[in-house]
C-alpha cells in the first residue's frame, strides 16, 4: 500500500514539474519572452520561483557548478527525475546563459 502511495506521488510530482500543455501562439511567442519568465513558467514548479529548489535541486548558485552549455544539455537531456525536452530549442539556450550566471 505505501509503495503504490509513493509511486503516485512520484508520478504526481513530475507531471506538476512541465507544463506541456501549452498552446501554440504561448509556443510560438516564447522566444521572445526572457529567460527568468521561460523559467517561471517552465522550471520553478520543481525548482522553486526563487530557484532554491523544491522537488528539483536548488539553482541559486548552479553557474558555479555548470557553465551554460552544460545546463542547456541537463535542460535537453534531463537529469535524474527531470524529464527532458521541457525547454527548447532558442529558449533552452537563454534559460541556460541565464542560469550559468547565478554564481
Amino acid at each position: 500500500m505505501l509503495a503504490i502511495a509513493l509511486g503516485t506521488s512520484v508520478v504526481f510530482a513530475l507531471g506538476a514539474c512541465g507544463n506541456k500543455e501549452e498552446s501554440k501562439s504561448s509556443k510560438q511567442s516564447a522566444s521572445t519572452d526572457s529567460a527568468e519568465q521561460i523559467f517561471q513558467r517552465s522550471c520553478a514548479g520543481c525548482h522553486a520561483t526563487d530557484l532554491s529548489g523544491a522537488t528539483g535541486p536548488d539553482l541559486r548558485k548552479v553557474g558555479g557548478k555548470y557553465d551554460a552549455a552544460d545546463i542547456e544539455e541537463i535542460i535537453k537531456k534531463g537529469r535524474g527525475s527531470m524529464s527532458p525536452g521541457l525547454i527548447q530549442g532558442e529558449d533552452a539556450k537563454k534559460v541556460s546563459e541565464w542560469l550559468a550566471e547565478h554564481k
